[in-house]
């Protein structure tokens, strides 16, 4: 009697154990594998760079994904619905079959299980800060940023990033809308994206260059390169520009003041991204939201930029192993 006791007792802790160790089972993410990159960049993707203040990251998002989702629905409108739902009407067949009444009912679900719309964007908050690498910097402007963070949107079909950051940076210029946002800095769109190799940057740069450099009837265009590296020491900024300056091609003019057309090459780690916009960047403020409804007096610019460290107030370059940079970007 005590054996069977006891081996009753040995079957329900076993039977607890079980239930304990169980791995509880999830739902799968709508999306398969790709939902869980999500939140990381891949070669291949587009989208738009983001800058704002250090802590202000969330506040950030949301007014860019509001702001976005608002543009989109104005520019490209019927392009983001997924249309009429096939079988949502009131069609039936007269027969009544059940084959047809097991269709109708398949067709439901799946329109159920169909997304109301498409995903514009995605943001995708990258722990980076723009000005690390100032680091002589005594004025205040060049201190904030040293607190700069950067996010990143990535965009679908139908948007193009250049001309969607353009249409929202000329609204803003022209105060055709009313400001909604107070957080977000600057956007860089990136056409397309790819690895921060010397392969990479050639096989991403072919592609984006290819309509406004390469096209029939050949058009000379004059040209300016703009690398922007970040938390990146494999490609450097001349070994970058040499290598866009390259796939441009023969026939087409550097001018780094009037240009007609601006590379602009973001490196964020092991991840390029390029992109070509046109003369009007400089008038919209380099696509600087917050310069564009606030901008800095242009004698608060020129001091900075001329401000000269004092040469003991500067660390000792052997001990530190770094170099001022020659320029710097304060909008």
């Amino acid at each position: 009697m005590d054996n069977l006791k006891r081996k009753a007792d040995d079957d329900g802790g076993d039977a607890d154990k079980r239930m304990r160790t169980k791995k509880q089972w999830r739902v799968p993410r709508q999306g398969g594998n790709n939902a869980y990159t999500a939140q990381t960049i891949q070669p291949g993707d587009s989208g738009i760079w983001a800058t704002c203040n250090k802590g202000r990251e969330g506040k950030c998002v949301a007014e860019l994904r509001e702001l976005f989702t608002e543009y989109a629905a104005h520019l490209y409108g019927d392009h983001l619905i997924t249309g009429d739902r096939p079988g949502g009407g009131n069609e039936s067949k007269e027969d009544g079959s059940s084959t047809d009444i097991e269709s109708s009912i398949q067709a439901e679900v799946a329109d159920i299980r169909k997304p109301a719309s498409v995903q514009i964007c995605t943001p995708v908050r990258l722990d980076v800060q723009c000005g690390k690498h100032i680091i002589f910097a005594v004025h205040l402007a060049l201190q904030q940023l040293t607190r700069t963070l950067v996010v990143f949107f990535r965009t679908h079909s139908p948007i193009e990033p250049v001309s969607f950051v353009k249409r929202i940076c000329e609204d803003a210029t022209k105060r055709s809308a009313l400001r909604r946002t107070r957080i977000v800095k600057r956007l860089s769109p990136m056409t397309l994206l790819g690895r921060a190799t010397t392969e990479g940057v050639e096989k991403v740069a072919l592609e984006v260059l290819a309509p406004h450099f390469h096209q029939e009837p050949f058009v000379a265009r004059k040209f300016a390169i703009r690398p922007n590296l970040r938390n990146h020491n494999v490609l450097s900024r001349d070994s970058i520009i040499k290598q866009i300056a390259s796939l441009v091609g023969q026939g087409h003019e550097v001018d780094l003041k009037d240009y007609d057309l601006l590379i602009i090459v973001e490196v964020y780690k092991n991840v390029c991204g390029v992109s070509v916009v046109d003369n009007s960047f400089e008038q919209l403020r380099r696509f600087n939201l917050a310069e564009i409804f606030d901008p800095t007096p242009k004698e608060a610019v020129e001091e900075a930029q001329q401000e000269v460290v004092p040469q003991e107030a500067l660390p000792n370059k052997a001990e530190s192993g770094i170099t001022p940079a020659p320029t710097m970007d304060l909008t």
